[in-house]
Formats: C-alpha cells, sequence, structure tokens
C-alpha cells in the first residue's frame, strides 16, 4: 500500500495506528502481552504492512536471543553455586529494601559501566531473587530498580551499552573521529548518580503492589521447614572448628542448626562446643533452598553421600522433590533404610518436614508417618517413579534445585570470559552468551532437560513480535516523518530547548523501537539539527546517546526490561510509574551536564 493521505502513506498510518493499539490493550491489561503483540503482528501481515518474508524474522533478531539465552546463563549461575556466593558476600536479606536496592543499583551501575549491561543484569538478577526470597518478599520491588540501575550504568562508557557504541560510530563517520573510552563519562555518570538515587530512595514506591506480593507468594511457606542432616566431608575446612563457629553461616542461610551427631550419638545443647570432625553429621532445620545453600557454602555432604554420588553419576544431574506420606503409602510406619530407597530407587531422603513433632533418629533410620513430607534426592527423569513406587502424593514443583558447587568457579569463569571477549569486540554478546550455554550443558552445570525451562516464553513472544513492527515503521519512512517533523518543529528555537525536545522524542522512539534502532534513526538527525543551527554537534550526539538508553517506560524499550517483565512479576503498564518520573529527571539532570561539559 502506497497511498497517502494527509502527508502520511497508508503503510504508515495503518502502522502507528497498529503501535497506538498495543499500547493500549497492553495498558489496558484484559488479555496478556504476548497475546497482543502476536496479534498486532500477524494483523500488520494481513493487511501488508510488514512482509510475510519478515513476519517471524523477529523470533532470530539478535535482542530475542539475548533474552533467551541470558535468562539460561542467569539459571546455570545459580545451580553452580556463583549466585551463592555472591549473596552470601555481599548481601543480607534482613536490609531494608531502600538499602537493598541502593546496595544492588551501585554494583549494577558498576558492573554495567565495564561490561554489557545485559550481562550485568544476567550476574545479579538471580542474586536479587535469591534475597527477596529469604526476605519473604515479591522479587518485583527490587528487579525493576535493578534493571534501571543496570541501564543506567550503562551510560557511562563506551562498552556499557550498544548506543554508545553506535553513536561513536556515527560520529566518525560523519566528523571524521569517534568518542573515546570514557568521553561519555561527565554526563552519564552524573545523570547516572542522580538516577540512582531517584530509585533507591523513592522511585521504588512507586512501583504497584499486587494483592499478596509482599510475600514470596509461595503456597508450601507454612510446610517448608523440614529436619535434615549433612555430613562434615573428609579434607573438610570445618574440621577442627567448634560448633557455634557455623552459626554466622547458619544464620545467613537462614539454617537453624539444632545439634550434632558424633559417635552415633545425638548432641544437643553441649553439641555446640563440640570440635567438628570428619564423618559428624550435622542436624538442622531448613527450607530446601536454604539447607541447599548452606550445603554448597561450607562445602558439606549429603547424608547418604555414596548413594547421592552413584544417582549424580547414573543421570544428568539432580534435582529435588517434595512428597506427601499417606496411610497407604509404601514407607509408612517404615524407614527409608527398611524399604530400600537408596538402593531400590537410587533415591536419597534429605529431610523430613513433620509439623511440630521432633525427630530423634537418624534419618535413615527415623519411623516415617502418616502427613510427614519428604524431602527427596532424585534423579531428572526418575522423579514420577520414585514418587508412584512410594505411593506418596506428590506437591507441586517448587523449582526446587541442587547446586554443584564443585562447579562454581568453572561457571564463573566461563561466564566471565564472554562477557569480557564481548566487550572488548573479540565476539558478538549473543554468540559468546550461546557458546557459555552450550559449555553450560556439556558439563552438566545446566541438565541439558531443564535448558528451555529457564527460558520466558511469552517474553520471547512479546520480543518476536514487536520487532517487526519496528522494522516495518523504519522501512515505511515513519521514522523519517518524525525526523522531518521535529526538524521543522524546532525552527527558530534556542539550542537547550532543540535538545530536550530530542532528547524526548528520542526517548519516546526508545520505548518502542530498539534502542540500538533508536541510536541508528535519532544520531542523524542530532547532526542534522546542530549544522542547521551552526553550532557543534557533540552535545546533540550525546542527548541522542543519554535518551536512547533511557528507555523506562515499556518492557520492550531496552532488554534488560524485557528480562525482568516474567521474573519480576509485571504487568506492561507497571513500568511507567517508576519510568516516566525517572525519564523526566534523566532530562533535566542531562541538558545543563550536556551544556555544561559539551559546549555549544
Amino acid at each position: 500500500m502506497q497511498g497517502r493521505l494527509g502527508g502520511m502513506t497508508t503503510d504508515q498510518i495503518i502502522l502507528f495506528s497498529l503501535f497506538g493499539g498495543v499500547f493500549v490493550f497492553l495498558l489496558w491489561g484484559r488479555w496478556r502481552y504476548d497475546l497482543v503483540a502476536f496479534a498486532a503482528l500477524m494483523l500488520g501481515v494481513v493487511l501488508g504492512v510488514v512482509e510475510t518474508k519478515n513476519a517471524f524474522a523477529g523470533f532470530g533478531h539478535s535482542a530475542t536471543l539475548v533474552v533467551a539465552l541470558v535468562l539460561v546463563v542467569s539459571a546455570g549461575l545459580v545451580r553452580s553455586g556463583a549466585v551463592f556466593l555472591i549473596t552470601r558476600t555481599l548481601v543480607d536479606s534482613s536490609r531494608r529494601l531502600g538499602a537493598h536496592i541502593a546496595l544492588m543499583g551501585a554494583v549494577g551501575g558498576i558492573l554495567s559501566a565495564f561490561m554489557n549491561n545485559v550481562a550485568a543484569l544476567a550476574l545479579l538478577m538471580p542474586v536479587d531473587i535469591q534475597t527477596a526470597r529469604k526476605a519473604g518478599r515479591a522479587p518485583g520491588l527490587s528487579l525493576m530498580p535493578l534493571s534501571f540501575a543496570t541501564i543506567l550504568g550503562g551510560m557511562v562508557t563506551l562498552i556499557g551499552t550498544p548506543p554508545n557504541i553506535i553513536i561513536a560510530s556515527i560520529r566518525q563517520d560523519n566528523l571524521g573521529e569517534p568518542f573515546k573510552m570514557f568521553d561519555f563519562a561527565p554526563v552519564g555518570a552524573v545523570t547516572a548518580l542522580v538516577g540512582l538515587a531517584f530509585v533507591a530512595l523513592i522511585g521504588w514506591r512507586f512501583i504497584p503492589q499486587k494483592t499478596g506480593e509482599h510475600q514470596s507468594g509461595d503456597p508450601m511457606d507454612d510446610y517448608a521447614e523440614y529436619i535434615a542432616e549433612l555430613v562434615v566431608p573428609d579434607g573438610s575446612k570445618l574440621i577442627g572448628k567448634r560448633l557455634r563457629e557455623l552459626n554466622e553461616d547458619a544464620e545467613k542461610a537462614d539454617v537453624a542448626i539444632l545439634g550434632l551427631i558424633q559417635d552415633n550419638k545425638r548432641r544437643y545443647g553441649s553439641g555446640q562446643n563440640r570440635v567438628l570432625a570428619a564423618g559428624n553429621t550435622l542436624v538442622l532445620e531448613a527450607s530446601p533452598d536454604s539447607l541447599d545453600e548452606f550445603r554448597a557454602a561450607l562445602s558439606l555432604q549429603f547424608a547418604d553421600d555414596k548413594r547421592e554420588k552413584i544417582v549424580r553419576a547414573e543421570s544428568d544431574g539432580l534435582t529435588v522433590i517434595e512428597v506427601v506420606v499417606t496411610d497407604q503409602s509404601r514407607i509408612s510406619g517404615k524407614t527409608a533404610q527398611a524399604i530400600g530407597l537408596t538402593w531400590r530407587q537410587q533415591a536419597v531422603l534429605m529431610g523430613i518436614s513433620r509439623q511440630g513433632k521432633p525427630i530423634k533418629d537418624h534419618m535413615r533410620k527415623t519411623v516415617v508417618q502418616t502427613g510427614d513430607i519428604l524431602l527427596l534426592l532424585v534423579a531428572p527423569d526418575n522423579a514420577n517413579d520414585v514418587t508412584e513406587w512410594l505411593g506418596c502424593l506428590p506437591l507441586a514443583d517448587r523449582g526446587l534445585v541442587v547446586t554443584d558447587d564443585k562447579k562454581v568457579w568453572l561457571a564463573i569463569g566461563l561466564f566471565g570470559a564472554a562477557v569480557a571477549a564481548a566487550s572488548v569486540g573479540l565476539i558478538y554478546l549473543p554468540v559468546a552468551l550461546g557458546i557459555v550455554v552450550v559449555a553450560f550443558a556439556l558439563t552438566k552445570i545446566i541438565p541439558i532437560a531443564e535448558l528451555y525451562d529457564h527460558i520466558s516464553w511469552p517474553v520471547v513472544v512479546l520480543l518476536g513480535s514487536m520487532i517487526p513492527l519496528g522494522q516495518a515503521l523504519e522501512a515505511s519512512g515513519g521514522t523519517e516523518l518524525i525526523a522531518g517533523s521535529l526538524v521543522s518543529l524546532t525552527q527558530g528555537m534556542p539550542a537547550w530547548a532543540i535538545l530536550i525536545i530530542l532528547m524526548v522524542v528520542t526517548m519516546s522512539l526508545s520505548d518502542v523501537l530498539n534502542n540500538t534502532a533508536t541510536a541508528i534513526v535519532a544520531a542523524p538527525i542530532g547532526i542534522q539539527m546542530a549544522q542547521s543551527l551552526g553550532v557543534n554537534p557533540d552535545p546533540f550526539l550525546m542527548a541522542v546517546a543519554v535518551a536512547a538508553s533511557c528507555a523506562f517506560l515499556t518492557p520492550i524499550g531496552h532488554k534488560n526490561n524485557t528480562l525482568i517483565l516474567g521474573p519480576g512479576g509485571y504487568s506492561f503498564g507497571d513500568y511507567w510509574r517508576m519510568g516516566l518520573p525517572l525519564e523526566i529527571i534523566v532530562v533535566a539532570v542531562s541538558i545543563p551536564a550536556i551544556l555544561f561539559f559539551w559546549p555549544l
């Protein structure tokens, strides 16, 4: 369609209408965002504004692939224990939410200045989720501030965010010399610091709290505590320490140390002063996640370590299941040892939840009662068989995993090497992340069977649907139309007013288009506006660099905002509540900074 109406082509009218309709329906929230976006894409194809051959190109776009790959990499960092390592050294779940956001935001901002801001969020997002779970609050209260902080931090250096690299390249093509590594720092650092202060002190309060979000939302919370046993292995760093010296680590992991088994005797009160030796068994009360964190932190073994090693060797990783014992269960009234749970089913009894009742025997010698909840370590493909053989009722899958702490430095090394290579331009970021995913699978940091479970498919559909629409808008001349209107609108205005309008329009485009595409479109417009005024184009390029990165109103403008959409439990309309005042602050702070550091 190439007809014209009021200066716009028919294609442009249709595309602007489609984008308007998408935003109306997404803000309405009646239908899920992926369905709305995919329906708009299909309508665009039917109406002829999106070519059939390009209809599904968004699903192979680098932005979509990065989001999917980052979610898998983040899961691998959790499974390897890298996240626990960071959480133990950096985060305190008892810290007030504002202080936690300030700390995580500062770390995220600094990291994203020297590595790709998507990679920085990939590293910190699972840390933030784990901290929220331990603190008993919804991850959505802190994930959006973390995402915004990593976006802000990325503005400080050339390599922090793709728009900066693109604008440096455009400057070289048009002016003969690119921006250097830290040319963005004066304006970017001032803007980032003020933005981070707003996010940490005020902004997070604008995030809507849905009903029940003050807690983790896990219906099993009331039944989450298990009595469990972990063993001090040979060569452990704990040998020779007193039991009470473990209390600090236990508190960090939300684990209660009930006592110690030495020489086949359970020792409670007096056990706190006992010196630990190889083979000693710690008696603990903890949730499955806390138990796994404590075990990984101190390199403890499962109580049935030999069987655990056999299960691990004969399967692709380990998983944890929870089952309820009924009066018809094979194990009811018997012990795990008596029914041969380990040698018959290659399953390890990790813990027993028995509300309000003490457990006095070794775990494997404890008589299981009707109503007990058992925590079992099994091979991933054997979970259903074990549950059926026991005759127990399976509880809803809570995504419990077993951390393989022996691979923590391997996982960190693979991730760090990939990010470093991508940051210095040796390899394309999506390819680097893809290599990490392959390596994680081959080294069994993530079981192959679980690879696709960690991808948020509605988010992939959202991005895959919106990218072709954005490309169609650009191909139809829609963005050029906006640029021409902008130049006409600003004729005769002072330079500072033109900079403000340029930033506002660029931000608006970035909230709809990919921020990389926005930088490509807006940077030449900025140079053209500067030349028409007869002034230095650098302030205009800096304005575009800041504005193209600062897409805070929607989850589709920046990959980081898309990454947190699923894990944070956000709706499309949640972003603008904190994002709009933040964008206003960014404009108000960066314009004076640009005029000061980059005079006209």
